[in-house]
């Protein structure tokens, strides 16, 4: 066997891999396995999690502070971890810490640390880290692991324009087949142990990869010696849909291109290096991101098999702290060469630039900082230069949100609605790739992680390409099923005692109340929430009513009306638990809501101006607009400028004047965003606003966070995480504790619990387009006209039956909008088969009409 057709596999693990005993117990095990497959592994990997951030402390301390303290702490991390893995790293690693010991004084002597004695300090992470790591692996197998100096194989490269920090500190290096590295790993083999990050230049002088360059190494590596496979172990199972720690509801991407994982990568996905693919694509090698804590699972496998011409978002990401330089001069208009000279600026001073967007009299173009680390050292040089071309303008750490995929260009149209979310939000730079892969916006820094949560919620949970996207991050990493999974789906079990029913009914609403149950327990079981009001207008039902009452939940009303009916069925009712929100409502009912004492809500700065003698000297609560608005539809957003509910933030000041002069005490804010939210950190945000005003106001009593929890809406999306949002909660919470925090969920507490059953009336075809007539259609459930929500719908006669035919679920109503569902499998139907429609607890039956005279379903509570 030649040495270029070795059968290697390149395994990298990254610092949190490599950090404790349980993670090298898994990556044995997975060394082994490769052996028995037949592979020889070298294996790469990084220094110790923390370590490289200790090490540039040191760098940072040692000229002026004591940084000793920080070289012990570095030491025990690394006496620890050998004892657990039964070593002794004093003896194994004493020629490193004599190293850095003798490196900090010297930079404590000199004053400084060059950027040489710099790499030499960062390099003894992986050197001390890989020490460790190939003695424990010597020790548990039964062949020679060998120890390899990756300076010996990774040479650097220079690099025209670049600095001399970049030349030592992010370094590059060819990727091509290198038979003297293959020669050299076949002498070590068949394991080898070397590190990531560091390499050598011409002059055999350590030079380091820049940050993460870990990654670089393992591809460095497979490319030179033409491995099979490249595998990055970290501490997530893949590549996701978003940063799953900010978006728990991002789904695993299963496979992809070697170009979408490149652009996924370039815009802020940490999990793999952007540097990392090229190597491995010029070398046809595939890159298999895996999770060291998780083994068994799949991960994401990104080759050249994974090409595919599908126009789909399948991922959305951010980079942060990235930087604009705007310039502008009128004499650029149809001057030939202006970019040219302004770009030869840049070339000189090394700068990378990464979006460009131009008009007649300005050229803006954005800096990642990653790529541009030196910036700040020649910054005033390069700005005055390129001030002899234009007018410069430095806009520091903004972000960019990319929408990443294949084809965006031919779903634009698909994609408008989903833009709204940035109608309040300044967009600096926006920018689509010629390469059809992404587009992206620039935009506030603190906008950004939030607009990144509400793109995820529009676009990947609402993808019609479901099956290209894996299970979420809870299902992989906790072990848990999400709540109101269609797995979970209390239907299913009570499916022979819902087809009974439909023995005496054409249609009709059913709620399950052991359903009612759950919701309302997870709801309670947010700890830092002192009270939760069930808003009366999602389901009226007097059943649901009690049995809200009977779980020691309040109500929200939004009329006078609904405050009646709560009187009147629970006429022993505190009326302090009673919230009553009115919107645009007659001066009467703000009257009578006083006059029974309930809590009286005003949205509107209108009423304290025009009827003064209605509220002096009363107790209010005051809606605030907190500036922006969130859902699943732009009807259900309440928030921003285009929503009319809530006072704006501008109008505090007046609002404030007039409570004083009209002795109004204001008891408690409230806000409220939207509908079918998934972002679990949405209600702190909204209660720092609330405190914010409340500050402004003078203090209040309590904070009303609004509702909004949104639910699984069907068998394609992800749960809200519920621990997340209690996490959150309980952040504000132990940072302000003079606040009651109070929530009113309505649809979240009984959406779930409720399921439209009809029947099949007709079955019709239309070329390829196949309906299926039911008994009941918009007159009961408007939602899916209104909102175009999608909705779980089964046949439930024929559960258990193959779904092979693509149907459209239609209503008897006379419009043609009249349409439960769209595009939907479901078994060959028959005239008399019971169809359900789940998730219809709220916003159902409340909504429901009389329209073309046709009665709308009852309900039935079981």
């Amino acid at each position: 066997m030649s040495i270029k057709n070795a059968d290697w596999i390149v395994m990298k693990f990254g610092g949190t891999s490599v950090s404790s005993l349980e993670n090298w117990e898994n990556i044995l095990s997975e060394i082994k396995r490769r052996k028995q497959e037949g592979y020889s592994v070298c294996v790469v990997h990084s220094a110790l999690s923390g370590i490289s951030d200790k090490l540039e402390a040191v760098i940072e301390r040692a000229p002026e502070k004591d940084a000793f303290q920080l070289v012990e702490e570095i030491k025990d991390q690394h006496y620890l971890l050998g004892e657990r893995l039964g070593l002794s790293a004093e003896e194994l690693l004493e020629e490193e810490f004599s190293t850095l010991d003798h490196i900090v004084k010297g930079i404590r002597l000199i004053g400084e640390a060059s950027y040489r004695v710099q790499a030499r300090l960062l390099s003894l992470g992986e050197l001390m880290a890989t020490k460790l790591g190939a003695t424990y692996l010597n020790q548990q197998m039964d062949l020679d692991v060998q120890w390899l100096d990756a300076r010996k194989c990774i040479k650097a490269v220079p690099q025209p324009n670049s600095s001399e920090k970049s030349q030592i500190l992010s370094a590059v290096s060819a990727d091509d087949y290198d038979s003297n590295v293959a020669e050299t790993l076949e002498e070590k083999g068949p394991v080898a142990v070397t590190q990531g990050f560091i390499a050598s230049d011409s002059e055999d002088k350590t030079v380091l990869l820049g940050r993460g360059g870990s990654d670089v190494s393992g591809a460095y590596f497979a490319a030179k010696i033409s491995a099979k496979r490249l595998e990055i172990w970290t501490d997530v199972p893949g590549l996701f849909s978003a940063n799953p720690h900010m978006v728990p509801s991002a789904r695993l991407l299963n496979h992809l291109s070697y170009d979408v994982a490149q652009e996924i990568a370039t815009n802020g996905a940490k999990v793999l290096h952007p540097r990392s693919i090229m190597p491995a694509r010029k070398h046809n090698i595939p890159i298999h991101v895996r999770c060291t804590l998780k083994p068994d699972l799949p991960g994401t496998v990104i080759s050249a098999d994974a090409s595919d011409d599908e126009a789909l978002v399948k991922a959305i990401a951010v980079r942060h702290n990235v930087m604009l330089v705007s310039m502008d001069s009128l004499g650029m208009w149809q001057q030939v060469g202006f970019m040219a000279d302004a770009f030869e600026v840049f070339k000189r001073y090394g700068l990378s630039i990464d979006l460009v967007s131009t008009s007649q009299s300005n050229v803006t173009v954005s800096l990642d900082p990653g790529l541009n680390n030196h910036f700040q050292d020649i910054r005033k040089d390069f700005e005055d230069e390129l001030a002899a071309h234009c007018k410069v303008s430095v806009i520091d750490s903004v972000s960019a949100v990319s929408l990443l995929g294949r084809r965006i260009r031919t779903i634009l149209h698909q994609l408008g609605p989903s833009f709204e979310v940035f109608e309040e939000q300044q967009v600096y730079l926006l920018s689509q790739a010629a390469n059809d892969l992404n587009f992206t916006f620039v935009v506030e820094s603190k906008q950004a992680d939030r607009l990144v949560r509400q793109l995820h919620e529009q676009v990947i949970a609402h993808s019609a390409n479901q099956q290209s996207f894996g299970p979420t991050w809870p299902e992989l990493m906790e072990d848990r099923q999400e709540i109101g999974s269609i797995e979970q789906a209390w239907w299913k079990e009570k499916r022979d005692a819902l087809l009974d029913l439909m023995q005496t009914e054409s249609f009709t609403y059913v709620y399950d109340t052991d359903t009612l149950r759950k919701y309302a327990d997870l709801i309670q079981g947010l700890e830092a929430v002192d009270r939760v009001h069930y808003a009366v207008k999602a389901n009226a039902n007097d059943e649901v009513l009690k049995t809200y009452r009977e779980m020691g939940l309040a109500f929200e009303c939004v009329s006078i009306g609904e405050v009646r009916k709560i009187l009147e069925l629970f006429p022993d009712t505190n009326p302090d638990k009673i919230l009553f929100t009115p919107n645009f409502a007659p001066k009467a009912e703000y009257e009578e809501g006083l006059s029974l004492e309930v809590n009286v809500t005003l949205d509107n700065i209108y009423p304290l101006k025009k009827w003064p003698e209605v509220f002096e000297g009363k107790e209010v609560f005051l809606r605030i607009d907190p500036g922006h608005g969130h859902g699943h539809h732009k009807h259900v957003k309440t928030g921003g400028n285009h929503s009319k509910f809530g006072i704006p933030k501008f109008e505090i000041p007046e609002v404030a004047e007039l409570i004083v002069d009209l002795d109004t005490k204001v008891k408690g804010l409230h806000a409220h965003i939207g509908s079918g939210i998934k972002d679990p950190h949405t209600w702190k945000t909204t209660a720092v606003i609330l405190h914010e005003v409340a500050e402004e106001l003078g203090g209040v009593e309590i904070l009303d966070l609004g509702g909004g929890f949104g639910i699984r809406e069907n068998e394609t999306q992800a749960s809200l995480d519920i621990e997340e949002v209690n996490k959150s909660l309980q952040q504000f919470k132990e940072a302000h504790p003079e606040y009651q925090l109070w929530v009113e969920p309505g649809r979240f507490l009984v959406a779930t619990a409720g399921v439209l059953l009809t029947k099949v009336t007709q079955l019709k075809g239309k070329g390829k387009v196949r309906y299926v007539g039911v008994n009941t259609g918009m007159n009961s459930f408007i939602r899916p006209a209104l909102y175009g929500a999608r909705h779980t719908i089964v046949n439930l006669s024929k559960l258990d039956k193959p779904t092979n035919q693509t149907v459209n679920i239609v209503g008897p109503i006379c419009e043609s909008g009249d349409k439960l569902g769209i595009d939907r499998l479901l078994p060959a139907s028959d005239e008399g088969d019971v169809i359900l429609v789940a998730n219809t607890g709220a916003y159902g039956q409340v909504m429901s009409s009389h329209y073309n005279m046709r009665k709308p379903a009852g309900e039935i509570v079981i």
